[in-house]
């Protein structure tokens, strides 16, 4: 049997539906995961998601469906992490390409039910911004799974909605998301998670982290963005939640407004009407700041003198855990940076290293 997980917000939500099919469906039936090439700007610099022409070596699925397979190339200056992830997951990872808005997603996913027959769709998200209304102030990318919502509401198909690890998005509280969730699917563990640990090494997603931490039973704090938002780490993080696909649509009024664009750039005025903001926009505000910024060597001593500083001021915070993204720019250094800071600091304090999070150095008061 064929399987369909659609990615929510594509990113992380990728590597967390692969782990979703092992621990659910095991390697037994086949699965399609069909993802938004949307990385963050350390991976790829240009603002937006990537279309179907943004690569060399996609193959075809369906007329507007292409692959993403292992020998294929984003076209520079674009970034991409889903011929890497192809390389290292036995799954076919299919291109949701949002640049025809949701019209064009739903045409996409059409083809693909038609073509697939696929025994199940799920459409999962982690954390569960998906649920928003729209008007929340911790609200950060609700484009990407707006577009995705509206489009599978519209599918002629039963789609399950799950949600992965409430909260660890740090956009939507999981006690604010607590009453919308249904029954309990799944809880990962630890031998779930060794399904896609070794695409946890080197995956910039930081909630698919948190989720495969908790799932390692780690427990905490953990500050995360640019922002540093604390996002609580509790034994709710591994769970996966279904939740009703026509409440999440009723809900969202972005969802709602977006349901007939036939372009991104229609369905990101409607964000900045209804929710203040699109997230392409902060996007493109801080492309052109990381342009600006000269570039910076890498110091493994002052590194390790500022590592001492954060973590003694985050601490206390009530902070015990940190993501490699936020680690990287908290010590002033760009994102491009985040690999080598991962491998200095794993070399210089092995023992911190809570993969794949990193666990603050405790004040001698602990």
């Amino acid at each position: 049997m064929t399987r369909l997980i659609v990615a929510a917000g594509g990113g992380g939500d990728a590597v967390a539906a692969a782990m979703l099919h092992a621990a659910l469906y095991g390697d037994e039936d086949q699965v399609v995961i069909l993802t938004y090439a949307w990385d963050r700007l350390l991976v790829d610099p240009l603002p937006g998601p990537r279309g179907a022409d943004d690569f060399a070596g996609l193959e075809p699925v369906t007329r507007s469906v292409w692959s993403v397979p292992a020998k294929a190339r984003p076209i520079a200056p674009a970034g991409s992490t889903l011929p890497r992830l192809a390389a290292e997951l036995p799954y076919v990872l299919a291109l949701l390409d949002p640049r025809h808005g949701a019209e064009g997603i739903v045409r996409q996913l059409g083809e693909l039910v038609e073509h697939l027959n696929p025994a199940s769709i799920d459409l999962l998200d982690v954390g569960g911004d998906i649920l928003a209304r729209g008007d929340e102030p911790t609200l950060k990318s609700p484009l990407a799974d707006a577009l995705t919502l509206t489009a599978c509401w519209q599918v002629n198909a039963p789609i399950r909605l799950l949600i992965a690890g409430p909260g660890l998005d740090g956009e939507i509280s999981a006690d604010n998301l607590r009453p919308l969730l249904g029954p309990l699917v799944h809880t990962f563990t630890a031998k779930d998670v060794r399904t896609i640990g070794s695409l946890l090494e080197w995956h910039p997603s930081e909630a698919t982290a948190m989720l495969a931490a908790t799932a390692r039973g780690t427990r905490g704090i953990c500050e995360v963005r640019d922002a540093g938002l604390p996002v609580p780490l509790t034994d709710e993080g591994p769970m996966v939640y279904e939740a009703d696909l026509d409440d999440a649509m009723s809900r969202s009024s972005l969802a709602r407004a977006i349901m007939t664009t036939a372009t991104l750039d229609e369905a990101e005025a409607h964000s900045r009407e209804i929710c203040g903001f699109s997230e392409i926009d902060y996007e493109r505000s801080k492309a052109a700041w990381l342009k600006a910024q000269p570039s910076v060597t890498l110091d493994a001593d002052r590194v390790l003198s500022r590592l001492v500083t954060f973590e003694r001021e985050a601490r206390s915070r009530g902070v015990t855990h940190t993501t490699f993204r936020r680690l990287t720019e908290a010590l002033g250094l760009p994102g491009s940076r985040r690999e080598a800071v991962r491998a200095l600091l794993i070399e210089a304090r092995p023992h911190q290293y809570a993969a794949p999070l990193w666990e603050l150095a405790a004040t001698e008061a602990e």
